[in-house]
């Protein structure tokens, strides 16, 4: 046995006497143990004698002595003796000399040796190397290796390790606020830790809610509010009073109100700051937010315009009167005429590539918009099509049949049949596979559309007490909206119930909430009642850590 395992051996031993006692029996639990910090990592070249040892760490040869006198008589000798001894014979002596010593003898050997197994290894490594490890922890230990000395808080705040742990959670640069500093008092902080970091406390207060109340927003008097967009610091509320109204975000104030319409607002979409909207005087209008100017009115459709979906340029508008449109949004052009269904167009999805159509035809038809031709016509369910998703391979179906139909867009075959539902499917969402439908039953159900398996059911004692009306992806969080007055958020990966993060005073008496949006920081509710209990306002709650309780954490 060489001199590392020889000490290694003897460190062992001293241990056990110092944790058992002298009799080898445990001490009492109140017996305070000597605890050694640090890591064990054992030195590639062994050093020959201990002093070897203590020089390659860097420390002097001369140790702390102890002054309790002079050395005792035949010191010499013994250590002369000691050295003649092989190694085998030596570890034989130093167990009978531990096993004869005192407990602060002991610690005084352990005091001497233990310091030299203390190894700070990732600061030995290069950098390229520390960083490899360090890719291993979890953000939460990154945090807290962070803190050990300077040289890993170096290493703990590399910008692409950050950039690599953002990438592993799905979150994006632009994820973080404008507001939001790089740096607190002076002190640089990298960029993609920073990210994190926020988007880390915006999930917590999504999750745990705050304590400020909602910015609520009166108007359309006590009219329904029957589509909502958010875009920006920019919400539009659309409603059968005929107008929409453009909205802050930021300080609650209606900016301007949008008239020109003379039937209910049923539809619309925005993006950035261009709104277009469909109603019942059968028109679609191209708004300008900011300015309020109506800079396109879209006549075409013979009946009332009940749906549409905005990709880049184009929307794709669908109506009662069975057909669907493909309009410029910048000349305001009908561009192209889809034709087939034979009854009123109820929800429509566009990619830019392929229009998909749901009607009240009980048929879902794929339409290639450039040629107008209807690629295919997906039959299989037995009552109106309310609801569809499609992202370029799958195209979800909801109908009133209680069922819903995962298709090949590719082939029009039908793939999986989801059935659990007890009534109409009016809502559904689709991200990476993942289908979240909401339905008049009540409930909320998780899908895999790959697999065609129900993953969670979105219910027990917390679950809605009314028809679902609105759905929303937040993170790895989902928002459902419900005729029961209430917005609960739950979590996507375990099915969990988290908490109600809105409740209205007539929840249960009358009070709806009829349409949410959400971005990743701000939530926006549309919310009423048919039974005057609740006014018809929009709330808007905001999730993101402001800068002045940022600088205190």
């Amino acid at each position: 046995m060489g001199f590392y395992g020889s000490l290694k051996l003897i460190f062992y031993k001293m241990k056990r006497k110092l944790d058992h006692g002298p009799d080898a029996r445990p001490f009492p639990s109140g017996k305070k143990r000597c605890k050694g910090g640090g890591f064990l990592s054992l030195v590639q070249v062994p050093p020959t004698t201990f002093g070897d040892l203590r020089l390659a760490n860097g420390h002097s040869a001369q140790r702390r002595r102890v002054t309790s006198g002079p050395p005792p008589s035949g010191l010499q000798d013994w250590l002369h003796t000691f050295q003649m001894w092989s190694g085998p014979e030596r570890l034989l002596a130093l167990d009978e000399l531990i096993d004869r010593c005192e407990t602060n003898q002991v610690k005084h050997m352990m005091q001497v040796i233990e310091p030299q197994f203390q190894r700070d290894f990732i600061s030995l490594l290069p950098k390229e190397l520390a960083l490899y490890v360090l890719t291993f922890l979890a953000p939460r230990d990154l945090v807290q290796a962070a803190q050990t000395c300077r040289s890993w808080r170096i290493l703990s705040e590399d910008n692409l390790l950050w950039r690599e742990k953002c990438r592993e959670e799905g979150i994006s640069e632009g994820v973080a606020s404008h507001r939001r500093k790089c740096g607190r008092s002076g002190a640089a902080v990298c960029r993609w830790k920073s990210t994190y970091i926020e988007q880390h406390r915006v999930e917590n207060n999504w999750r745990r809610g705050d304590a400020r109340e909602p910015m609520v927003l009166t108007g359309h008097d006590d009219h329904v509010i029957t589509c909502l967009q958010f875009s920006g610091d920019l919400i539009v509320s659309g409603s059968d009073d005929n107008t929409l109204k453009v909205w802050s975000s930021i300080s609650g104030k209606c900016l301007r109100t949008l008239r020109g319409h003379t039937g209910g607002v049923w539809c619309s979409q925005m993006a950035v700051a261009t709104v277009i909207s469909g109603s019942t005087d059968r028109t679609l209008r191209v708004w300008d937010a900011e300015s309020g100017e109506c800079v396109h009115t879209l006549y075409g459709h013979t009946s009332t315009v009940r749906c549409m979906h905005l990709h880049g340029n184009r929307v794709v508008s669908g109506s009662r009167d069975s057909t669907l449109r493909v309009w410029d949004v910048s000349s305001g052009r009908c561009e192209h005429v889809l034709t087939g269904h034979v009854a009123a167009v109820r929800c429509v999805q566009y990619d830019g590539r392929r229009v998909v159509s749901g009607g009240y035809d009980y048929m879902v038809k794929v339409w290639d918009p450039e040629t107008e031709a209807c690629l295919h016509t997906l039959q299989g369910h037995t009552n109106r099509v309310y609801s569809l998703q499609f992202d370029g391979v799958f195209v979800v179906s909801g109908s009133l049949d209680t069922s819903i139909r995962v298709w090949d867009a590719h082939t029009g075959g039908c793939v999986h049949t989801l059935t659990g539902h007890q009534s109409l499917t009016s809502g559904m969402k689709l991200r990476d596979n993942v289908l979240v439908s909401g339905n008049a039953d009540s409930t909320v159900r998780v899908w895999d559309v790959r697999t065609g398996q129900c993953l969670h059911t979105l219910e027990g004692p917390n679950k809605h007490q009314s028809a679902v009306t609105c759905l929303q992806f937040c993170g790895g969080l989902v928002l459902s909206s419900s005729d029961d007055g209430t917005v609960k958020l739950w979590d996507l990966r375990s099915g969990a119930w988290l908490r109600d993060v809105v409740a209205l005073q007539s929840r249960g008496s009358g009070g709806v909430v009829w349409r949410i949006r959400a971005s990743d920081t701000r939530l926006v509710c549309a919310a009423g009642s048919r039974n005057g209990t609740e006014e018809t306002k929009l709330l808007v709650l905001d999730f993101d850590v402001d800068d002045t309780k940022d600088e205190t954490d």
